[in-house]
């Protein structure tokens, strides 16, 4: 059964972007090359800073909205925390 990755991303800019998938490695090339989503076009390179398994496209989905709505500050505790 594949598995869905949550992610956070930080970009050079310093922001951060929120993203889930089933193939982190090509959805983080996908980021790099520019056919990403567009929040991270020209704002590489990027670092996955922050990362959390779930076991389906619903769950992740989910957690993503969850993360969007936290505050720079609470995203930062919430990356802090896992470390």
């Amino acid at each position: 059964m594949p598995h869905w990755t949550l992610y956070i991303l930080k970009c050079a800019d310093s922001s951060y972007y929120t993203g889930i998938t089933n193939d982190l490695a090509k959805r983080l090339s996908d980021h790099e090359s520019g056919k990403g989503a567009k929040y991270t076009r020209g704002r590489g390179p990027f670092e996955v800073i922050y990362k959390e398994t779930l076991k389906n496209r619903s769950e992740a989905t989910k957690r993503e909205i969850e993360i969007k709505k936290l505050t720079r500050l609470e995203k930062e505790k919430l990356i802090a925390a896992k470390g």
